[in-house]
């Protein structure tokens, strides 16, 4: 008698299973298959999520950057005022108006001379971006312009913070430029230069005007000493000004209070 044995080894006839149209056999998967599945999609995800913030955060950097240098001011590097050939340097004069970070209207008697008389004169600005562009800007004789666009390389306004300069023995309760005869009162326009520099070289340029055209020129300041004595101080057109010996010079808090001395005042001996 033969007994038949069925092979262990044997392949059982292949049959196929057809499932639905967008169907899959969630059901036959087993938990730790799930789970691997579940964890790739949320790594996909959270790394999709990633590139994208990090893509962001590049263009608000770019975004940011391009911002701050079209806000950054203009570097003058040079400036000249006049007509054709007849043009001179007027860098440090437009230094000097600008740190006040005002509108100005330009001229002639912003730079206290003309270049080129009879002639319809322009302010050629020689500048530098915040990239290092360089460029040149020109204006019009009678042009307004926006000193806050121009960066102030004596040092602009008082810094916030800035302890005030305690030295100094006087007050200043005015100042007047010119002669005897004409005289303007500059007590603006030196709180603005005290306020950058405690030295510096007066003349028309530096006030922005020639009160007495042909004459030498003098500044007055008058003053009140720590016990209220009055004295007035004169400086001849050229001369070096030093505001270490007035109060506050820096600070500019002094010459707002109301005046009624003039030119030769008795009131304010030498």
């Amino acid at each position: 008698m033969y007994v038949i044995q069925k092979n262990p080894f044997a392949r059982a006839p292949f049959k196929e299973t057809s499932f639905p149209r967008n169907s899959f056999p969630w059901n036959s998967l087993s938990k730790d298959s799930f789970s691997r599945c579940l964890f790739s999609m949320n790594l996909c995800r959270t790394v999709l999520s990633h590139a994208a913030m990090v893509a962001g955060v590049a263009v608000l950097f770019t975004v940011a950057l391009a911002s701050t240098a079209a806000a950054q001011p203009w570097e003058i590097l040079r400036a000249d005022y006049g007509a054709g050939s007849q043009r001179q340097d007027v860098t440090g004069q437009l230094q000097q108006v600008v740190c006040s970070r005002t509108r100005f209207r330009m001229g002639n008697s912003t730079f206290g001379f003309d270049p080129s008389p009879g002639n319809k004169k322009s302010l050629r600005v020689y500048v530098r971006g915040g990239r290092g562009r360089e460029t040149m800007q020109e204006f019009p004789e009678s042009s307004t312009i926006d000193g806050s666009q121009y960066m102030c390389r004596g040092g602009g306004e008082y810094p916030p913070g800035r302890p005030p300069q305690g030295g100094g023995d006087f007050t200043i309760e005015r100042a007047l430029y010119g002669t005897e005869r004409n005289n303007v009162d500059v007590t603006n326009r030196l709180r603005d230069l005290a306020s950058r520099d405690a030295r510096f070289r007066m003349g028309n340029s530096t006030f922005g005007v020639d009160p007495d055209p042909g004459r030498v020129k003098t500044l007055r300041i008058y003053s009140r000493d720590r016990s209220g004595r009055r004295r007035m101080f004169e400086y001849r057109e050229g001369s070096t000004i030093d505001g270490s010996m007035f109060i506050g010079w820096g600070q500019g808090n002094w010459g707002r209070d109301p005046w009624n001395g003039r030119w030769n005042d008795n009131n304010y001996p030498r």
